[in-house]
């Protein structure tokens, strides 16, 4: 299984909107691997505004969200925090991707006590840890992980790929898993079973039950 999440439109550099009304064109299953489509979607402001229209989100696999600048800038961790359990709140929202980054601190108990609520996945991101990208993420990783583990809660892991070559790549973040106590039952794409199952739950993957 593969998902396919790329930026939203805010994002300097991301396609438009168009791009995303055409997702469901592509196959579902391709040489015997499931083809999620999706968004990485853009968090604008405290309200938990994202940058893609509900009419959007609703046709899409998955949907995930997160802070990128210049969409949203760091606001402190009191605002941070209200910004992103706005976000878990909405049900169109899946999954809420490297919360773990430094340059956006948030309360971890709080957000965590939202996303345990909402039913909202918290991700540990596979290039926040490998130095990739967002420099000095490990510790709240790390924190985010135990806190996880301790409330026997469902997380998710991403590659965050940008290019081929990184595709399926979580080492370091099962790394982290394993030393935060995380359980293999805990992270959601260790199987497509749970995948599906915690999408369908959520409403989504409408794309796997129209008519061909």
């Amino acid at each position: 299984m593969i998902a396919i999440t790329d930026h939203g439109p805010a994002l300097p550099g991301g396609p438009d909107l168009s791009y995303f009304g055409y997702l469901y064109i592509l196959p579902k299953i391709e040489e015997d691997v499931q083809i999620l489509v999706g968004v990485e979607a853009n968090i604008l402001d405290t309200k938990g505004s994202l940058d893609m229209p509900e009419r959007y989100l609703e046709k899409l696999d998955i949907v995930l969200a997160g802070f990128h600048a210049p969409c949203y800038e760091d606001r402190g961790i009191v605002e941070n925090t209200e910004a992103m359990i706005n976000v878990i709140k909405n049900p169109l929202v899946d999954v809420i991707v490297h919360p773990g980054n430094p340059a956006f601190p948030i309360d971890i108990k709080e957000v965590i006590s939202a996303a345990k609520e909402y039913g909202c996945l918290l991700e540990i991101n596979n290039t926040s840890l490998s130095g990739g990208a967002r420099k000095g993420s490990r510790s709240n990783c790390f924190a985010i992980a135990k806190a996880l583990a301790e409330e026997k809660m469902l997380l998710c892991t991403g590659s965050d790929a940008h290019y081929v070559d990184r595709l399926g790549s979580f080492d370091e973040a099962l790394k982290l898993l394993k030393e935060a106590g995380v359980t293999e039952e805990q992270v959601l794409n260790t199987s497509t079973d749970k995948v599906i199952s915690y999408l369908k739950s959520r409403g989504k993957l409408k794309r796997f039950h129209q008519d061909k």
